[in-house]
Protein backbone atom coordinates (compact mmCIF):
# COMPACT_ATOMS: atom_id res chain seq x y z
CA UNK A 1 0.00 0.00 0.00
CA UNK A 2 1.38 3.41 -0.95
CA UNK A 3 1.37 5.90 1.64
CA UNK A 4 -0.48 9.59 1.00
CA UNK A 5 2.45 12.14 2.04
CA UNK A 6 0.24 14.09 4.27
CA UNK A 7 0.40 11.03 6.25
CA UNK A 8 3.88 9.77 6.99
CA UNK A 9 4.53 10.98 10.52
CA UNK A 10 5.65 8.74 13.30
CA UNK A 11 2.09 7.42 14.15
CA UNK A 12 1.57 6.08 10.22
CA UNK A 13 5.13 4.82 10.12
CA UNK A 14 3.86 2.90 13.79
CA UNK A 15 0.56 1.92 12.09
CA UNK A 16 2.53 0.11 9.04
CA UNK A 17 4.80 -2.06 11.53
CA UNK A 18 1.38 -2.66 13.61
CA UNK A 19 -0.18 -4.04 10.32
CA UNK A 20 2.73 -5.98 8.98
CA UNK A 21 3.68 -7.03 12.72
CA UNK A 22 3.73 -10.50 11.70
CA UNK A 23 6.33 -9.92 8.25
CA UNK A 24 8.53 -7.55 11.06
CA UNK A 25 7.95 -10.20 13.63
CA UNK A 26 9.62 -13.16 11.15
CA UNK A 27 12.34 -11.13 10.22
CA UNK A 28 13.06 -9.51 14.01
CA UNK A 29 13.25 -13.55 14.96
CA UNK A 30 15.14 -14.00 12.07
CA UNK A 31 17.74 -11.88 12.70
CA UNK A 32 17.93 -12.74 16.56
CA UNK A 33 17.75 -16.44 15.21
CA UNK A 34 20.93 -15.72 13.00
CA UNK A 35 22.85 -13.70 15.69
CA UNK A 36 22.90 -17.12 17.79
CA UNK A 37 23.79 -19.67 15.12
CA UNK A 38 26.35 -17.76 14.27
CA UNK A 39 27.39 -17.53 17.78
CA UNK A 40 27.24 -21.13 18.23
CA UNK A 41 29.06 -21.65 15.72
CA UNK A 42 31.94 -19.50 15.84
CA UNK A 43 35.08 -20.73 17.25
CA UNK A 44 35.94 -19.40 21.00
CA UNK A 45 39.24 -17.45 21.19
CA UNK A 46 41.19 -16.38 24.69
CA UNK A 47 42.26 -13.66 25.27
CA UNK A 48 45.12 -13.00 28.14
CA UNK A 49 47.34 -10.14 29.23
CA UNK A 50 50.81 -9.48 30.91
CA UNK A 51 51.65 -6.32 32.01
CA UNK A 52 54.93 -5.09 31.25
CA UNK A 53 56.62 -1.56 33.44
CA UNK A 54 59.41 -0.19 30.98
CA UNK A 55 62.26 1.51 32.68
CA UNK A 56 65.01 3.34 31.56
CA UNK A 57 67.74 0.87 30.77
CA UNK A 58 71.30 3.50 31.11
CA UNK A 59 72.07 3.21 27.79
CA UNK A 60 71.42 5.98 24.53
CA UNK A 61 67.43 5.29 23.60
CA UNK A 62 64.57 7.54 21.86
CA UNK A 63 63.10 10.09 24.12
CA UNK A 64 59.62 10.75 23.94
CA UNK A 65 58.19 14.54 23.39
CA UNK A 66 55.17 14.82 26.30
CA UNK A 67 52.14 15.61 25.37
CA UNK A 68 48.70 15.57 26.38
CA UNK A 69 48.45 11.32 25.63
CA UNK A 70 51.86 10.56 26.76
CA UNK A 71 53.79 12.11 29.68
CA UNK A 72 56.49 9.39 30.15
CA UNK A 73 60.08 9.98 28.87
CA UNK A 74 60.53 6.65 27.05
CA UNK A 75 58.20 6.62 23.21
CA UNK A 76 56.43 3.99 24.56
CA UNK A 77 54.78 4.10 20.84
CA UNK A 78 58.25 2.81 19.93
CA UNK A 79 58.24 0.33 21.80
CA UNK A 80 55.27 -1.53 21.36
CA UNK A 81 56.24 -1.76 17.77
CA UNK A 82 58.99 -2.93 18.93
CA UNK A 83 57.27 -6.02 21.29
CA UNK A 84 55.44 -7.25 18.54
CA UNK A 85 58.30 -6.81 15.97
CA UNK A 86 60.17 -9.98 14.28
CA UNK A 87 62.57 -10.37 16.33
CA UNK A 88 61.18 -10.41 19.67
CA UNK A 89 58.58 -12.85 17.74
CA UNK A 90 61.48 -15.52 17.15
CA UNK A 91 62.51 -15.20 20.89
CA UNK A 92 59.22 -16.28 21.87
CA UNK A 93 58.66 -18.36 19.23
CA UNK A 94 61.58 -20.05 20.76
CA UNK A 95 60.43 -19.78 24.16
CA UNK A 96 57.00 -21.65 23.24
CA UNK A 97 58.79 -23.76 21.23
CA UNK A 98 56.70 -23.26 18.31
CA UNK A 99 58.85 -23.04 14.51
CA UNK A 100 56.42 -20.49 12.97
CA UNK A 101 57.21 -16.76 14.77
CA UNK A 102 55.28 -15.35 12.00
CA UNK A 103 52.10 -17.34 13.04
CA UNK A 104 52.37 -15.55 16.83
CA UNK A 105 52.48 -12.21 15.54
CA UNK A 106 49.21 -12.82 14.04
CA UNK A 107 47.25 -13.32 17.23
CA UNK A 108 49.32 -10.54 19.49
CA UNK A 109 48.34 -7.16 20.35
CA UNK A 110 50.28 -4.75 22.12
CA UNK A 111 47.99 -1.24 23.78
CA UNK A 112 49.88 1.33 25.84
CA UNK A 113 47.53 2.92 28.32
CA UNK A 114 47.76 7.04 28.29
CA UNK A 115 50.17 8.80 30.74
CA UNK A 116 51.80 5.58 31.87
CA UNK A 117 54.83 3.39 31.36
CA UNK A 118 53.18 0.51 31.02
CA UNK A 119 52.59 -1.84 27.77
CA UNK A 120 49.80 -4.34 27.40
CA UNK A 121 50.70 -7.29 26.13
CA UNK A 122 47.69 -9.22 25.10
CA UNK A 123 47.78 -12.88 23.37
CA UNK A 124 44.51 -14.55 21.95
CA UNK A 125 44.36 -18.93 21.45
CA UNK A 126 41.85 -20.75 21.20
CA UNK A 127 42.90 -22.21 24.79
CA UNK A 128 42.88 -20.33 27.79
CA UNK A 129 46.26 -21.85 29.11
CA UNK A 130 47.72 -21.44 25.47
CA UNK A 131 46.78 -17.34 25.52
CA UNK A 132 48.56 -16.96 28.93
CA UNK A 133 51.58 -18.85 27.69
CA UNK A 134 51.62 -16.63 24.54
CA UNK A 135 51.16 -12.92 26.48
CA UNK A 136 53.74 -13.97 29.40
CA UNK A 137 55.96 -15.48 26.72
CA UNK A 138 56.25 -12.14 24.59
CA UNK A 139 56.59 -10.14 27.39
CA UNK A 140 59.77 -12.24 29.08
CA UNK A 141 61.30 -11.94 25.21
CA UNK A 142 60.54 -8.11 24.77
CA UNK A 143 62.16 -7.47 28.02
CA UNK A 144 65.27 -9.80 26.93
CA UNK A 145 65.03 -7.78 23.72
CA UNK A 146 65.81 -4.83 25.17
CA UNK A 147 67.68 -5.45 27.81
CA UNK A 148 70.56 -7.44 25.11
CA UNK A 149 69.95 -4.13 22.89
CA UNK A 150 70.94 -1.85 26.07
CA UNK A 151 73.78 -4.03 26.77
CA UNK A 152 75.06 -3.64 22.73
CA UNK A 153 74.64 -0.24 23.29
CA UNK A 154 76.44 -0.17 26.03
CA UNK A 155 79.02 -2.19 24.87
CA UNK A 156 79.82 0.27 21.21
CA UNK A 157 80.09 3.57 23.63
CA UNK A 158 82.93 1.54 26.06
CA UNK A 159 84.53 0.18 22.86
CA UNK A 160 84.47 4.26 21.54
CA UNK A 161 85.81 5.81 24.73
CA UNK A 162 88.42 2.77 24.90
CA UNK A 163 89.53 3.84 21.60
CA UNK A 164 89.66 7.68 22.04
CA UNK A 165 90.96 6.82 25.12
CA UNK A 166 94.11 5.33 23.95
CA UNK A 167 94.53 8.36 20.90
CA UNK A 168 94.70 10.56 23.61
CA UNK A 169 97.21 8.64 25.92
CA UNK A 170 99.31 8.09 22.82
CA UNK A 171 99.39 11.93 22.16
CA UNK A 172 100.24 12.51 25.93
CA UNK A 173 103.10 10.35 26.05
CA UNK A 174 104.06 11.62 22.84
CA UNK A 175 104.60 15.66 23.93
CA UNK A 176 106.58 14.25 27.06
CA UNK A 177 109.61 11.97 25.83
CA UNK A 178 112.85 13.30 25.23
CA UNK A 179 113.09 12.52 21.27
CA UNK A 180 109.75 14.88 21.18
CA UNK A 181 111.25 17.44 23.44
CA UNK A 182 114.74 17.61 21.17
CA UNK A 183 112.38 18.11 18.08
CA UNK A 184 110.63 20.72 19.29
CA UNK A 185 113.93 22.62 20.49
CA UNK A 186 114.77 22.48 17.19
CA UNK A 187 112.24 23.92 15.66
CA UNK A 188 112.32 26.53 18.03
CA UNK A 189 115.60 27.91 17.36
CA UNK A 190 114.80 28.11 13.53
CA UNK A 191 112.01 30.34 14.29
CA UNK A 192 112.20 33.85 15.96
CA UNK A 193 112.99 34.71 19.88
CA UNK A 194 109.41 35.17 20.83
CA UNK A 195 107.88 32.02 19.69
CA UNK A 196 110.83 29.94 21.37
CA UNK A 197 109.93 31.98 24.56
CA UNK A 198 105.87 30.72 24.02
CA UNK A 199 107.03 26.99 22.99
CA UNK A 200 107.28 25.41 26.71
CA UNK A 201 104.65 26.94 27.78
CA UNK A 202 102.14 26.07 24.69
CA UNK A 203 103.59 22.20 25.35
CA UNK A 204 102.50 22.70 28.90
CA UNK A 205 99.04 23.56 28.08
CA UNK A 206 98.74 20.72 25.83
CA UNK A 207 99.86 18.09 28.49
CA UNK A 208 97.54 19.54 30.70
CA UNK A 209 94.42 19.53 28.09
CA UNK A 210 94.99 16.07 27.30
CA UNK A 211 95.70 14.88 30.99
CA UNK A 212 92.18 16.06 31.39
CA UNK A 213 90.97 14.61 28.72
CA UNK A 214 92.33 11.54 29.68
CA UNK A 215 90.38 11.94 33.27
CA UNK A 216 87.07 12.75 31.57
CA UNK A 217 87.30 9.62 29.12
CA UNK A 218 88.30 7.16 31.93
CA UNK A 219 85.08 8.73 34.00
CA UNK A 220 83.22 7.85 31.18
CA UNK A 221 84.64 4.64 30.73
CA UNK A 222 84.05 3.54 34.38
CA UNK A 223 80.42 5.15 34.46
CA UNK A 224 79.44 3.09 31.72
CA UNK A 225 81.02 -0.20 33.15
CA UNK A 226 79.04 0.09 36.18
CA UNK A 227 75.77 0.92 34.50
CA UNK A 228 72.84 -1.70 36.01
CA UNK A 229 70.40 -2.51 32.58
CA UNK A 230 67.10 -2.16 33.89
CA UNK A 231 64.79 -2.88 31.16
CA UNK A 232 61.64 -3.12 32.74
CA UNK A 233 59.55 -5.76 34.87
CA UNK A 234 56.63 -8.03 34.13
CA UNK A 235 54.24 -6.30 36.51
CA UNK A 236 51.15 -8.49 35.96
CA UNK A 237 51.62 -11.58 34.70
CA UNK A 238 49.38 -13.26 32.37
CA UNK A 239 46.61 -15.49 33.58
CA UNK A 240 44.23 -18.20 31.55
CA UNK A 241 40.91 -16.34 31.34
CA UNK A 242 37.85 -17.65 32.88
CA UNK A 243 35.65 -17.19 29.72
CA UNK A 244 36.56 -16.55 26.20
CA UNK A 245 36.72 -13.02 24.47
CA UNK A 246 35.24 -13.80 21.22
CA UNK A 247 32.79 -14.08 20.11
CA UNK A 248 30.69 -11.78 22.38
CA UNK A 249 27.29 -12.98 23.32
CA UNK A 250 26.02 -9.50 23.55
CA UNK A 251 27.53 -8.09 19.96
CA UNK A 252 26.40 -11.58 17.92
CA UNK A 253 22.84 -11.13 19.88
CA UNK A 254 23.03 -7.37 19.34
CA UNK A 255 23.81 -7.48 15.89
CA UNK A 256 21.26 -10.16 14.97
CA UNK A 257 18.66 -8.05 16.91
CA UNK A 258 19.58 -4.61 14.67
CA UNK A 259 20.03 -6.53 11.67
CA UNK A 260 16.38 -8.15 12.03
CA UNK A 261 14.69 -4.93 13.29
CA UNK A 262 15.80 -3.26 10.36
CA UNK A 263 15.33 -5.88 7.88
CA UNK A 264 11.65 -6.33 9.61
CA UNK A 265 11.14 -2.74 8.90
CA UNK A 266 12.40 -2.49 5.45
CA UNK A 267 10.04 -5.99 4.59
CA UNK A 268 7.12 -4.30 6.62
CA UNK A 269 7.24 -0.99 4.56
CA UNK A 270 7.65 -2.27 1.42
CA UNK A 271 5.15 -5.14 1.71
CA UNK A 272 2.65 -1.93 2.43
CA UNK A 273 3.57 0.06 -0.44
CA UNK A 274 3.05 -2.98 -2.62
CA UNK A 275 -0.13 -4.22 -1.13
CA UNK A 276 -2.86 -2.06 -2.06
CA UNK A 277 -5.40 -4.45 -0.49
CA UNK A 278 -7.84 -3.07 1.71
CA UNK A 279 -7.77 -5.05 5.15
CA UNK A 280 -9.70 -2.40 7.87
CA UNK A 281 -12.03 0.44 7.66
CA UNK A 282 -8.91 2.68 8.30
CA UNK A 283 -7.37 1.99 5.47
CA UNK A 284 -10.53 2.93 3.21
CA UNK A 285 -10.11 6.19 4.29
CA UNK A 286 -6.09 6.31 4.64
CA UNK A 287 -5.59 5.26 0.56
CA UNK A 288 -8.83 5.84 -0.97
CA UNK A 289 -9.82 8.92 0.57
CA UNK A 290 -13.20 8.39 0.89
CA UNK A 291 -14.99 8.93 4.40
CA UNK A 292 -16.09 5.48 6.19
CA UNK A 293 -19.66 5.44 7.22
CA UNK A 294 -19.70 2.25 8.48
CA UNK A 295 -17.98 -0.82 9.93
CA UNK A 296 -20.78 -3.72 9.72
CA UNK A 297 -20.62 -6.19 11.61
CA UNK A 298 -20.94 -10.01 10.32
CA UNK A 299 -24.34 -10.32 11.28
CA UNK A 300 -25.96 -6.69 12.04
CA UNK A 301 -29.30 -6.28 13.76
CA UNK A 302 -31.94 -3.07 12.71
CA UNK A 303 -30.65 -1.42 15.51
CA UNK A 304 -27.20 -0.78 13.79
CA UNK A 305 -28.95 -0.33 10.03
CA UNK A 306 -30.48 2.41 12.04
CA UNK A 307 -27.06 4.36 13.01
CA UNK A 308 -25.64 3.53 9.41
CA UNK A 309 -29.06 5.29 7.90
CA UNK A 310 -28.05 8.47 10.13
CA UNK A 311 -24.77 8.69 8.76
CA UNK A 312 -26.08 8.68 4.93
CA UNK A 313 -28.96 10.68 5.96
CA UNK A 314 -26.82 13.71 7.17
CA UNK A 315 -24.51 12.97 4.14
CA UNK A 316 -27.13 13.09 1.87
CA UNK A 317 -28.82 16.48 2.81
CA UNK A 318 -32.36 17.34 1.62
CA UNK A 319 -34.12 16.72 -1.55
CA UNK A 320 -35.34 13.22 -2.80
CA UNK A 321 -32.44 10.91 -3.95
CA UNK A 322 -31.77 7.95 -6.10
CA UNK A 323 -29.17 6.54 -3.83
CA UNK A 324 -27.15 3.69 -5.74
CA UNK A 325 -25.45 0.94 -3.47
CA UNK A 326 -22.73 -0.48 -4.95
CA UNK A 327 -20.17 -3.02 -4.45
CA UNK A 328 -17.04 -2.85 -5.42
CA UNK A 329 -13.81 -5.43 -6.70
CA UNK A 330 -14.23 -8.58 -8.62
CA UNK A 331 -12.91 -10.29 -5.56
CA UNK A 332 -16.49 -9.08 -3.38
CA UNK A 333 -18.32 -11.36 -5.87
CA UNK A 334 -19.37 -13.59 -3.21
CA UNK A 335 -19.83 -11.64 -0.17
CA UNK A 336 -20.94 -8.12 -1.31
CA UNK A 337 -22.21 -8.27 -4.85
CA UNK A 338 -20.16 -6.28 -7.60
CA UNK A 339 -21.09 -3.85 -10.34
CA UNK A 340 -22.83 -6.04 -12.76
CA UNK A 341 -24.32 -7.81 -10.29
CA UNK A 342 -24.11 -11.23 -12.68
CA UNK A 343 -23.88 -13.96 -10.11
CA UNK A 344 -26.82 -14.91 -7.72
CA UNK A 345 -24.64 -14.48 -4.42
CA UNK A 346 -24.33 -10.66 -5.32
CA UNK A 347 -27.76 -10.14 -6.11
CA UNK A 348 -28.76 -11.97 -2.56
CA UNK A 349 -26.41 -10.06 0.15
CA UNK A 350 -26.67 -6.63 -2.17
CA UNK A 351 -30.53 -6.74 -2.61
CA UNK A 352 -31.35 -7.93 1.02
CA UNK A 353 -28.49 -4.75 2.45
CA UNK A 354 -30.28 -2.17 0.38
CA UNK A 355 -34.00 -3.15 1.20
CA UNK A 356 -32.60 -2.75 4.60
CA UNK A 357 -31.18 0.58 4.08
CA UNK A 358 -33.87 1.79 2.31
CA UNK A 359 -36.26 1.17 5.27
CA UNK A 360 -33.85 2.65 7.56
CA UNK A 361 -33.79 5.73 5.14
CA UNK A 362 -37.28 6.17 4.83
CA UNK A 363 -38.07 7.65 7.80
CA UNK A 364 -35.28 10.38 8.39
CA UNK A 365 -35.17 11.62 3.99
CA UNK A 366 -37.11 11.21 0.64
CA UNK A 367 -34.40 8.53 -0.98
CA UNK A 368 -34.77 5.73 -3.12
CA UNK A 369 -32.27 2.79 -2.57
CA UNK A 370 -31.16 1.14 -6.11
CA UNK A 371 -28.68 -1.54 -6.89
CA UNK A 372 -27.90 -0.78 -10.24
CA UNK A 373 -26.20 2.55 -12.56
CA UNK A 374 -29.02 2.15 -15.21
CA UNK A 375 -31.72 3.88 -12.70
CA UNK A 376 -29.51 7.02 -13.06
CA UNK A 377 -28.33 7.77 -9.37
CA UNK A 378 -27.40 10.85 -8.22
CA UNK A 379 -25.76 9.88 -4.71
CA UNK A 380 -24.07 6.11 -4.13
CA UNK A 381 -22.49 4.09 -1.38
CA UNK A 382 -19.46 1.86 -2.02
CA UNK A 383 -19.84 -1.68 -0.26
CA UNK A 384 -16.10 -2.60 0.35
CA UNK A 385 -15.19 -6.15 0.98
CA UNK A 386 -12.25 -6.08 3.19
CA UNK A 387 -9.74 -8.48 2.53
CA UNK A 388 -11.12 -8.64 -1.06
CA UNK A 389 -11.11 -5.51 -2.40
CA UNK A 390 -7.98 -2.95 -3.58
CA UNK A 391 -7.66 0.67 -3.39
CA UNK A 392 -7.10 0.92 -7.31
CA UNK A 393 -10.23 -1.28 -7.52
CA UNK A 394 -12.33 1.89 -5.48
CA UNK A 395 -10.53 4.71 -7.29
CA UNK A 396 -11.68 3.13 -10.42
CA UNK A 397 -15.25 2.98 -9.04
CA UNK A 398 -15.40 6.22 -7.83
CA UNK A 399 -13.68 7.93 -11.11
CA UNK A 400 -16.57 6.15 -12.94
CA UNK A 401 -19.72 7.06 -11.05
CA UNK A 402 -18.31 11.14 -11.15
CA UNK A 403 -18.18 11.04 -14.87
CA UNK A 404 -21.85 9.87 -15.12
CA UNK A 405 -22.90 12.50 -12.42
CA UNK A 406 -23.28 10.48 -9.29
CA UNK A 407 -21.56 12.33 -5.65
CA UNK A 408 -20.22 9.06 -3.58
CA UNK A 409 -21.37 9.90 0.16
CA UNK A 410 -18.64 7.30 1.27
CA UNK A 411 -17.93 3.37 1.73
CA UNK A 412 -18.79 1.56 4.20
CA UNK A 413 -16.12 -1.75 5.07
CA UNK A 414 -18.50 -5.12 4.45
CA UNK A 415 -15.88 -7.98 6.45
CA UNK A 416 -15.60 -11.61 5.07
CA UNK A 417 -18.72 -14.01 6.09
CA UNK A 418 -21.49 -10.41 6.21
CA UNK A 419 -25.20 -12.12 5.90
CA UNK A 420 -27.31 -8.63 5.41
CA UNK A 421 -30.82 -8.73 7.20
CA UNK A 422 -34.28 -9.19 5.50
CA UNK A 423 -36.04 -6.37 6.47
CA UNK A 424 -40.16 -7.30 6.60
CA UNK A 425 -40.62 -3.91 4.64
CA UNK A 426 -38.86 -1.69 2.36
CA UNK A 427 -38.75 0.92 -0.04
CA UNK A 428 -35.87 0.40 -2.48
CA UNK A 429 -36.30 0.19 -6.19
CA UNK A 430 -34.74 -1.45 -8.67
Amino acid sequence: MSLPPHSRDLSEYGSVLGRRRLIATVCLLAGVGGGAAALAVTPARYTAVAQVQVLPTGAQEQFNVPSSRQREPLNLDTESQIARSAVVSTLAAAILRNPDPEELREHVTVDVPPNSAILSISYSASDPRAAAAGAQAYAEAYLRNRARAAEDAIDAQLKLIAARLREVKDDLDGTTTPQAVTTQTAQAAQTTQAVTAQTPQGTARRQAMLARQVSDLTLRYDALKTVAVTPGTVISPARPPARPAHPSPPLFLGSGLFLGVLAGAGAAFGRDRLDTRIRTGADIERLCGLPLLAELPARPDPAFLDEMAAAVATSLGGGPHRLLLEGVGAGSLEGVGARSLEGAGARSTVRPLAKGLGSALAHLVPVTVVTGRSAHPDAALLLVGLRRTTSPEVTRAVRQLARQGARVLGAVAVPPGFVAPVPETAEWGA
